[in-house]
Parts: C-alpha cells; structure tokens; sequence
C-alpha cells in the first residue's frame, strides 16, 4: 500500500460524502452556466414565461449547493470524528509500549501534541483529501459530458481544463512534499535556538556569547525565511497555472462556440462552463496540500510506532507467588547497566537491594544515571547487562503488567487536570470512594488544604479552576501514589523547583506518607537524606547501596 493509499483510505462513508459534495459543486457549475443562459436570453426580452423554467432552475441549484454540502459535512464529519476516537484510542495504546524509552528526549507534552496533531492530519485526510477528490471528478466529468452534449469541442475544452487541474495538484503535491519536511526542520530549529537564548540568557552574557547567541538565533530565522520563501513562490506558481488555465479555457470555448448554430443562450452557457468549472475546482491545490502533510504525519507515526518496544512480555511468563501481590517485593539489581538508544550505557554496573518498606535515596551528578535508575525499577527500561530481579526472579521473565502493578512514579512535575480533586487522584484507582481519597490526601499533608477548598473534593483544579503550587502539585502526585496502594514508590526529583523549607516539608509528607513502602528517592538536594535507610551515590563508581555512615 503506498503512502497516498494509506493516507486517503476511501470508505463508504466517504465515497457517500464525495457524491453529496460532487452535488454541492455541480450545483455551483451549473448555477454559473444557468445565469449565462438567463442573462444573455432575457437581453432578447422574450415573453416572460419562456424564462420562467430558467428562473426556477437557478433558484433551484442556488439553493441546492448549500443544501448538498450541508449534507456532506455531516456525513464526512461524522466519518472522520468517529475513526479519530477510534485510531486515538488504538493510538495511545500502541504508545504505550514505547513509553519513555522509545519518545526519544522531547518533553511529554510536546511528544503528545506531536503525535494527536499528526494523527489528526492523517484521519482529516478523508475530509479535506478524499472527499474533495470524489466532488470534484463527479462535477468535471459530468460538466466535461453536459458541454459535449450541446458542443463537442467545448466538451473537449472543457476535458483540457480538467487535465491542466490534474498538473496543478501534482505540482502542489510535489511542491508541498518537498518543502514540508525542510521547513518543519526549520521551524524546529527556530523553535530551539530560540529557548535556548531565552532560557541560558544569563550564562551567556557571563561568557560574553550574547553576539554569537543572536548570530545563532538570525542564521536559524535567515533559514526559515528561505523556506518559507521557497513553499510560497511554488504556492504562487500552481495557483497561477491554475488561472492561467481558466482563462485559456474560457477563450478557447468562445472561440470553438457557434452561436449561429447553437443559439446565444447557449453560447453564452458554455463559454461559463469553463469558469464555473475552474472556480469551483480550483481548492483542489489546497487539497493536494493536505495532502502531502498527511503522508509526512502518516510516515512520522509510522516510524515511531515501528520501532520496537523497550520492554515485551515473556513468550512463557513465571507464575506470580502469594508473597510477590501480598507484602511486596525484595528488588534487587546486581551490576545492573542499562542503555535507551543501545550505544553505550547511561546507567553503569550498579547494585541495589530494596527490601519491603526499605527507604533509599539515589543522588549524583546529572548524566550519572539516576533517571535511568528509575527507569529499569519501573519496567520502563530493561538492564542491558547485569541482573534485576523481582523476589529472585529475573523480571524479564515477569509479566510486564505485574512488575509494573507493584511500583507508582512521582516525577518533577506532576499533571494535574482539568477536573475535580477527587478525579485528579482516581485516575490512580478508578474505584477509590471519597474515604479513600481523604486518607491519602491526609497522609500525603493536603487534608488542611482540601478542607478550605469551597468544594472539597469537587473543587476543579487545572485549567479554568483552582491553581496549585509546586509543593502541593507534588503532594497531589504522592496522593495519587498512596491511593494506588503498590508497594514500591520512586520519587523523580519530587522537590526540584521548591524552596529549601518547602521542600524540607514535602519530603517530610512525602515520607510519612510511605512509610509503609519501599521507597527510592532522586534528588539532587540534601533535604531529609537523614531520613532514609541507604544513599546510592551514583557518582562513585562502582556504586551499590551503603547504610549511612
């Protein structure tokens, strides 16, 4: 199946919509081509009663072009919000697989936007593609066979006009597909370079590269002015043979036409046939455009959902024992290494030994592999060397589900949704009743805080509801954790953007909280490292698990 193929995909739905519109649009023709014929007939000043069936006639497609394309919207429409949802939801699944290790180093919100804009490329395809595409053959071909029907020649005229339509699209096609990927890198460069200035504008200055960073940041906009440039010179050139085809049509047409022979009515008629036909397909280059931006998305998912999963389930998986679901897990990593691109190791040999309700804090310097750590304790990333084990058996040969069952992740930046309170936190156990959501937020320090809210937990949070702080957006994260009841917590950085006695109090919650878990803590501060079992210290190497001193 080529690319084209894939992208358009036509469906019974769509098909049906491709008639409605080609209605809609042969209504507009021969709307155009009736008024010609009313015009230059009622110059004559015949009895008034021989135009009456042409009066009646325009009424009658003009109201008719709104009426069918209403009808197509709905049915297109409805085709394509329905596919979305679905191929949204097989979507997200099939991402599921490659999460994080597969989604390479992009933040999750833009990996996010990335992929729903691309898919909703893809599954518009079948509105602003296939479905103008079916219109605009049923209306050229039927108007192509209506002007042969009264003059041959202006029938071929009118076949002409229809192939130089053809040229056009491929060359918007292949104008659009070959600037599109140039100018997304462009624009991505830009994008870059620009927060890049902004975010380090002090590091730079202190180096005096303040010069060179705007010498940086206008050779990256030099560039996407250029191809801008370029896609909009192609833009204009398409657009232009288009015009200049109409226009050559439209004289051909009076110039074949014989008005002694046909009567000027009708001549009148098929020298419009050629404008009317050039107007109502002209969007055709735009939709050679959609296009092309379909397939770049379509190929974009394409290669990131072909790639394989970083973690799969054993062919033949090991039984789960009673003592594995019940007062959870020994987890231990002996000279475990671990790699997200498979070139070289980003966590090196380490050894960890997580006993039930054991606390442990993992620090060192950024790249040491601290993230990495979190990733393989998670099943988000298998060790590339070395063992991790589950109760002494390799997880490997576990279930991913029920590895992944015993562990909740608090990162940095915990989301929070636009929802209620109580929703935020189910979305860890979908059926927690509003006891369980008020232990958790007591044992996570939010108790006080949920009682002031005006409506408890129905108080919506996020987006056009109540804001949240840092240290309660990470309290909530903690909250989800408790609520989801696995014993093995890890704690990402879960006081990186707060104040020093902020971040003392959170911690002090944060542990509480999980008093009763098994715990690994990241972090690049200090604060409540008297407060665990062992640090790891990945910094040292060969590192492994120490009491401390």
């Amino acid at each position: 199946m080529t690319a084209a193929t894939a992208v358009v995909r036509p469906t019974r739905a769509t098909l049906l919509a491709g008639l409605l519109g080609g209605a809609a649009t042969s209504a507009g023709i021969a709307l155009t081509a009736t008024s010609g014929w009313l015009i230059v007939r009622a110059s004559e000043r015949p009895v008034i009663l021989t135009l009456l069936a042409a009066i009646v006639a325009v009424r009658a497609f003009g109201m008719a072009r709104p009426f069918f394309r209403y009808l197509e919207r709905i049915v297109s429409h409805d085709a394509a919000l329905g596919d979305l949802a679905d191929r949204r939801s097989a979507l997200y699944a099939a991402l599921v697989p490659l999460t994080p290790a597969r989604l390479g180093r992009r933040a999750r919100s833009r990996v996010l936007t990335g992929v729903v804009d691309d898919l909703t490329d893809v599954v518009e395809a079948q509105v602003r593609v296939t479905v103008p595409l079916v219109s605009s053959a049923v209306a050229g071909l039927g108007a192509a066979v209506l002007a042969a029907a009264f003059a041959p020649a202006v029938g071929l005229v009118v076949a002409g006009l229809l192939v130089v339509l053809a040229l056009g699209c491929a060359l918007a096609w292949r104008a659009e597909s070959r600037s599109r990927d140039e100018l997304l890198e462009a624009r991505a460069e830009t994008a870059r370079v620009a927060d890049l200035v902004a975010r380090q504008a002090g590091e730079l200055r202190a180096i005096g590269a303040g010069e060179d960073a705007l010498g940086w940041l206008e050779q990256a906009h030099a560039t996407l002015r250029a191809a801008v440039r370029r896609q909009s010179r192609g833009r204009a050139l398409v657009a232009a043979l288009v015009l200049v085809g109409t226009a050559a049509a439209t004289v051909a047409a009076a110039t074949v036409v014989d008005p002694s022979v046909t009567g000027a009515p009708v001549a009148a008629l098929l020298v419009l046939v050629p404008v009317a036909v050039g107007e109502a397909l002209a969007p055709l280059t735009d939709t050679m455009r959609a296009l092309a931006r379909a397939q770049g998305s379509n190929a974009r998912l394409g290669a990131l959902l072909a790639q394989d999963p970083a973690v799969r389930d054993p062919e033949a998986p090991a039984p789960c024992t009673a003592e594995r679901t019940t007062s959870g897990p020994l987890v231990r990593l002996e000279g475990a290494r671990a790699s997200w691109g498979g070139e070289g190791d980003q966590l090196a040999a380490t050894d960890l030994e997580l006993a039930p309700g054991r606390h442990v804090a993992v620090v060192g310097p950024n790249g040491s592999g601290k993230s990495t750590l979190l990733a393989v304790l998670a099943r988000h990333l298998d060790v590339s060397g070395g063992r991790h084990t589950v109760d002494g058996t390799d997880v490997r040969e576990l279930p991913l589900e029920e590895t992944r069952a015993q562990v909740a992740v608090v990162d940095d930046e915990p989301h929070v949704f636009a929802t209620t309170l109580a929703e935020n936190l189910r979305l860890a156990r979908p059926d927690a009743d509003d006891d369980a959501v008020r232990h958790a937020l007591d044992l996570a320090g939010l108790a006080g805080w949920a009682a002031e809210l005006p409506d408890g937990l129905d108080t919506r949070l996020g987006t056009g509801g109540r804001g949240v702080s840092g240290g309660e957006r990470t309290r909530l994260g903690v909250a989800r954790a408790v609520l989801a009841d696995r014993p093995v917590v890890l704690l990402d950085e879960p006081t990186a953007h707060l104040d020093h006695p902020t971040a003392t109090a959170v911690l002090d919650d944060v542990l509480d909280a999980t008093r009763e878990r098994s715990v690994v803590l990241v972090s690049h501060r200090d604060e409540a490292l008297d407060r665990v079992d062992a640090v790891v210290d990945l910094g040292a190497r060969p590192t492994s698990s120490h009491p401390k001193e």
